[in-house]
């Protein structure tokens, strides 16, 4: 048998056990960190004793010391509740918050939640895909409806419906889409060759035209109408990466000679001027690729940013960026090292609602 030991466990086995299995099995523990926090979920019952009912900052509060990915979203309301409330001592100024998103978010009912963002100038730069811009504008212009995972591509092809997950979108929304597009396409190029010789070229960028686009949509429903409105730059390095890029193919045919000129050199100097200028800047990104990438690459220009909220289902096993998670961007001087930062590994549209409930709604509301 072993000796025994200096902490003796709290169960003593039979004498006649073998003691491989005694050591294996009843091994002492070590003396609990100082501040470990216990697992602990919510006590509905507390509140149907108090007659209150649970609110969203009850709920996320609750889920911090649940544990798995509930700790996580706490955490990323913490995270977000400091971007929210931090000002600078000297100048007052807030934090610069860069919002990014894939163009599926958009296409779902998350677009509300994000417009919502928008209008409200709780963020100051935003970054995603041509599908991000495009879809906004098609949703003012027509529906898209709720369908199945299941239902067979054949099928909908042959019906001409596009599915995006579990939602429909017809052809004819971006039919709809091209004949509305089109003529300001046109308007844009007329402008940029009306410049005379004396006179400073027009230079379309990508933040330039979402910029036109979201004027001329004149919806208060779209998130673009509310960035054009509050002066909230978007950028899109991957602009024609989606139906925007098949209207502005099909406009060099139809414009041709001239060709409608997009500089996406300024819009690289406009994002990383803004990230080095500022006091503190956080990032919240919902997906991964370019939309990610792009902003942390712009926090890079300043030596990190002080906080960031990723969210998003990928892995880090294969070494996408879109599975990185926080740590590496710390690596790369895109997350400063003694930044606050957390990923939940969920499905935006499940989490980011209730996110934004918990820490700029709540705001608002105060206000």
């Amino acid at each position: 048998m072993s000796s025994p030991s200096a902490n003796p466990p709290p169960t003593t086995a039979p004498a006649n056990a073998p003691s491989t299995a005694t050591d294996a099995v009843l091994k002492p523990s070590d003396p609990v960190p100082e501040g470990a926090r216990q697992v602990k979920g919510i006590e509905f019952d507390d509140y149907a004793r108090s007659g209150r009912s649970i609110t969203v900052e009850d709920l996320v509060a609750g889920m911090e010391t649940m544990g798995f990915q509930a700790t996580s979203v706490g955490q990323a309301v913490r995270v977000i509740e400091s971007m929210r409330t931090w000002r600078d001592p000297e100048t007052g100024e807030g934090t610069t918050i860069f919002l990014g998103y894939t163009s599926n978010l958009i296409s779902s009912g998350l677009r509300e939640t994000l417009r919502y963002l928008v209008q409200h100038r709780h963020v100051s730069a935003i970054v995603t895909t041509a599908g991000g811009v495009e879809e906004d504008f098609i949703k003012c212009l027509a529906p898209t409806y709720l369908g199945s995972f299941h239902t067979r591509g054949a099928d909908l092809r042959a019906k001409g419906m596009n599915r995006i997950g579990n939602l429909l979108v017809p052809n004819s929304n971006y039919c709809a889409f091209e004949d509305w597009v089109v003529p300001i396409l046109d308007a844009m190029l007329a402008e940029q060759e009306a410049t005379k010789d004396d006179e400073e070229p027009i230079n379309w960028t990508p933040s330039k035209v979402i910029a036109r686009l979201g004027k001329e949509i004149n919806d208060e429903r779209s998130v673009y109408y509310w960035a054009w409105k509050n002066d909230i730059p978007v950028f899109c390095p991957a602009l024609t990466d989606g139906s925007l890029g098949d209207m502005l193919y099909f406009h060099t045919f139809k414009a041709s000679p001239q060709q409608l000129r997009i500089d996406i050199v300024q819009d690289i100097r406009r994002i990383n001027t803004l990230a080095v200028r500022a006091k503190r800047t956080g990032m919240i990104i919902l997906g991964g690729g370019i939309v990610k990438h792009h902003i942390a690459n712009a926090n890079l220009m300043r030596n990190g940013a002080e906080s960031a909220v990723y969210i998003n289902t990928a892995q880090e096993f294969d070494g996408s960026d879109a599975g990185a998670r926080p740590d590496e961007a710390v690596s790369w001087g895109k997350i400063r090292a003694d930044g606050d930062s957390v990923k939940v590994y969920a499905e935006a549209t499940v989490v980011f609602p209730m996110i934004v409930a918990a820490t700029f709604a709540k705001a608002s509301r105060a206000d």
